[in-house]
């Protein structure tokens, strides 16, 4: 049986990792693929959190976004971040993997909010 080096571990993934060779959005297989390679690591014993980003959403809407003000732009950023959240979270739920998505961004009735020392 092989043995971890990490009890613990932090990955980011990014936006365009999610949305494979589709270039935005979420590409089902994808997060199929890297669930199981998480689910993996996770029979190992290592203990994994999880930063999920959001770009891949801004390029898809990069033209329509040039026009946008900046606040409004990043707001869509970080709600493209939660939504890449939940499908790597409906991922791994559905093989089994026990998951937690935390958000700074009030939204109880989706994500719980993150707060100091929640882990």
């Amino acid at each position: 049986m092989t043995t971890a080096v990490f009890k613990r571990i932090l990955l980011k993934i990014s936006g365009e990792a999610l949305a494979a060779t589709q270039g935005f959005g979420v590409d089902p297989f994808r997060i199929h693929e890297i669930a199981a390679e998480l689910a993996d690591v996770r029979s190992l014993g290592v203990e994994i959190a999880i930063v999920v980003g959001g770009g891949n959403f801004f390029r898809g809407v990069a033209e329509q976004a040039k026009e946008m003000d900046r606040v409004s732009a990043d707001h869509m950023g970080m709600l493209a971040t939660v939504i890449n959240g939940m499908a790597m979270q409906a991922g791994l739920e559905k093989i089994g993997v026990f998951t937690r998505l935390q958000s700074a961004i009030k939204m109880e009735q989706i994500v719980p909010q993150a707060t100091d020392g929640a882990a």
